[in-house]
């Protein structure tokens, strides 16, 4: 299963210095040129593209071919890219000329109360959808240029270059919306991938668990089963025959994942945590997880 990447293991891959404003109050945010990033440990150059504990937006230039699910979407020249952190996306890059820029950023940066909208309610960063963009020669110039005022104003000492560069970021969100998506190429081979691709996307798709306020809606076999219009007792049989687990395995070692990093990572009360996980009752959590970790929520907090 897709493995979240954190801000600090991006940076570590793409560069030896992580910027000393990374968990800054107003989120985080920068730019790159895609042909100056390599992994400084083998010197290759990288894009990574898998699930993102941050949002990515990408304009690039290259023949190359993107994964989504059960889709796989071949882009002959420039493309606009919108990764969100809810989504696994895959990027292979069919050549070693890959040009163009990308920024990364947090929910924080465009939180709602600075651009007046909540960024999950965008239709470009909606589950689910395509957000990836064929690019005219004129397309890719225009946002080449926003891209390049973002990469200026970062550099600069303007002291509210953050609240211009957060209008350039909206900007290019617009522009993407505008545009129509690449249709993409259905290359799975039988039914079996096609569930169990569909099955990782609904279970990645729920997380991470940004909110107290939010809350697992997917939680049994049958819950699962019954998104795919498929039988719960057919799921598991594909999900055993490829993973070699159950598909309650499966989804217990992800909403366990989930719980130790919101022990860990939050003040929130463990009631507050039992229930976005979607457990109605905290004894009924607290059992759970002492059962899959021998420690109870607690202790593992502390």
């Amino acid at each position: 299963m897709p493995q979240e990447t954190s801000l600090e293991e991006f940076y570590q891959k793409v560069t030896a210095t992580l910027p000393v404003d990374i968990n800054r109050e107003i989120g985080h945010f920068n730019v790159f040129e895609i042909d100056k990033l390599f992994d400084k440990k083998t010197g290759t150059r990288i894009m990574p593209y898998s699930r993102r504990a941050y949002y990515k937006i990408s304009l690039i230039r290259g023949k190359n071919r993107a994964e989504y699910a059960d889709k796989v979407i071949e882009i002959p020249e420039s493309a606009l890219l919108f990764a969100t952190p809810r989504i696994p996306y895959h990027w292979v890059a069919h050549d070693d000329d890959q040009t163009g820029l990308f920024c990364i950023f947090t929910a924080e940066f465009l939180a709602k109360n600075k651009v007046g909208i909540a960024l999950d309610d965008l239709p470009i960063f909606q589950p689910g959808e395509l957000p990836i963009f064929q690019l005219s020669a004129e397309e890719s110039a225009a946002l080449e240029i926003i891209f390049r005022k973002m990469h200026r104003e970062m550099d600069s000492s303007y002291i509210y270059k953050y609240d211009l560069i957060r209008n350039f970021v909206m900007e290019v969100i617009h522009y993407g919306q505008k545009l129509q998506p690449i249709s993409p190429f259905h290359v799975v081979q039988n039914a079996a991938e096609r569930i169990t691709s569909l099955f990782v996307e609904l279970l990645e798709r729920q997380f991470p668990i940004e909110t107290s306020g939010q809350r697992l809606m997917l939680r049994t076999a049958k819950d699962y089963a019954d998104r795919l219009a498929v039988h719960v007792n057919h799921l598991n049989k594909v999900l055993k025959e490829s993973s070699g687990q159950t598909t309650t395995s499966i989804i217990t070692l992800r909403v366990i994942q989930e719980a130790k990093i919101l022990l860990k990572q939050t003040d929130w009360s463990i009631s507050d945590i039992s229930y976005s996980l979607g457990f109605d009752d905290l004894a009924h959590f607290s059992n759970f997880f002492k059962k899959q970790t021998a420690i109870t929520p607690i202790a593992f907090r502390s």
